[in-house]
């Protein structure tokens, strides 16, 4: 009988230089976690969060976390803040720019004294965000040394989303929710802090008329850069926070949706750059790499690595590298990544009638 013989592949990998400053988040995990039946894979799936914050920002700065468990709501953030000179905040702000996001967003803030939403000198900003634009001397930190905690009703979640329950709430997207809180996200409206100044988030709240938004009333809030191209509107239910997205109709889920829908996965979007223009370096979304490929008769081993917390792939094969990717052909479809890095095998890839195959591995 002839044996077959598999081959390992070795691939010439090019990568951008990565940037040496990265953002680290420290997670401190509670008692109630740490003594979890569940406590691994609760914690795992929080570390894929933390994983894809780390991998999007490049500030070099350590942002510590308490997660603890709760049995009342859904998820909650606590934090702290100081105010400090609005003039200080945005030149701050300047100096930290680094994405097109930024260059509009100042564009549309004034260089004043005042800022622009009550004509106040102070701006207040939680102590993970002025770590952020590198304004240090203020005082920083909870109790215990901790950024943030995060509190979380771990009983009414899907722990992974390899088995979703319709009737619970994505446990990776709610600690994202209320993690986005303590690096900075949230509005003064309804937080019931004590200064009555705007949150960096409240300077960029539009009307649908482009005008300033510092209000409970009404319904005509929007996130916005520059007060003309709107991104998402705010929510403005009482039972809800006023610096969550606005979801209390049809809409599609986003992570800080003011109320979480059920059996849903949203990931991060346009929560990044309400971050990045509050201070924090975005970096553009890492590009899948292949490490290795393996032929064996006709199927096709790929060893990848993607530095994304979790996304769906498909292989795609042609036999004509100038088709589009639409014309290729799908050979391995709807594989996830959780951990940033994965291997699959392709069964019956390799076709021997043609002198030629090429690959390519698509974001879904």
């Amino acid at each position: 009988m002839a044996s077959s013989k598999c081959l390992l592949l070795g691939l010439a990998v090019l990568f951008l230089a990565s940037r040496s400053l990265a953002l680290v988040i420290t997670p401190v995990w509670d008692s109630t976690i740490a003594n979890d039946p569940n406590a691994s894979t609760i914690e795992s799936t929080i570390n894929t969060a933390i994983q894809f914050y780390e991998t999007r920002f490049a500030d070099p700065i350590n942002v510590s976390i308490e997660f603890a468990e709760t049995n009342a709501g859904l998820g909650q953030s606590d934090w702290r803040y100081n105010s400090v000179l609005y003039s200080e905040f945005r030149t701050a702000l300047q100096q930290d720019a680094t994405t097109a996001n930024d260059t509009n967003a100042l564009a549309h803030l004034p260089n004043s004294p005042a800022n622009p939403i009550n004509g106040d000198g102070l701006i207040n900003v939680k102590t993970a965000n002025l770590k952020a634009i590198g304004l240090t001397g203020y005082n920083s930190g909870l109790p215990g040394g901790v950024d943030g905690i995060v509190t979380l009703n771990t009983s009414i979640m899907n722990l992974t989303r390899t088995d979703i329950d319709p009737s619970k709430y994505d446990l990776l997207s709610v600690a994202e929710h209320e993690m986005d809180e303590v690096l900075g996200l949230g509005s003064y409206l309804g937080s019931g802090v004590s200064a009555d100044d705007p949150f960096p988030q409240d300077l960029f709240r539009y009307t649908s008329a482009g005008g300033r938004s510092f209000t409970t009333s009404g319904d005509d809030a929007y996130f916005s850069l520059d007060g003309k191209n709107f991104l998402v509107q705010f929510n403005q239910a009482a039972n809800g926070d006023y610096g969550d997205w606005w979801s209390s109709g049809s809409h599609i889920p986003r992570v800080q949706d003011a109320f979480a829908t059920a059996g849903v996965t949203p990931n991060p979007n346009v929560e990044l750059v309400a971050l990045d223009v509050q201070g924090y370096d975005l970096l553009p979304p890492p590009q899948p790499g292949i490490a290795s490929i393996g032929l064996c008769a006709s199927n096709l081993t790929v060893n990848a690595t993607n530095g994304l917390a979790a996304s769906d792939y498909v292989l795609l094969e042609s036999d004509n590298l100038a088709l589009p990717p639409n014309q290729w052909t799908a050979v391995a479809t709807n594989f996830l990544t959780t951990n940033g890095n994965f291997t699959f095998t392709a069964t019956n890839a390799i076709d021997p009638t043609v002198d030629s195959q090429f690959y390519m591995l698509q974001l879904q």
